[in-house]
């Protein structure tokens, strides 16, 4: 029987131990802006009739980028 596993590390996890630092909290501020700018674009993608389909609308999607929902 074989077994595989894929185990992946997440940036929060690499720089948890830089928050205290200047430059953890600039890469950890950088990755959160990068995830909201993509969810924004993903979701920008979408037709009205799909973003209708997940119980949104236009207007809520820089709230739904930002998690202000």
């Amino acid at each position: 029987m074989a077994y595989y596993a894929q185990s992946r590390i997440h940036t929060e996890q690499v720089l948890a131990g830089f928050q205290g630092l200047s430059l953890g909290t600039f890469f950890a501020t950088l990755k959160t802006w990068n995830d909201a700018r993509i969810t924004r674009r993903e979701l920008n993608a979408l037709s009205d009739r799909e973003l209708a389909d997940i119980g949104l609308c236009r207007a809520e999607i820089d709230s739904v980028a930002n998690r202000l929902l």
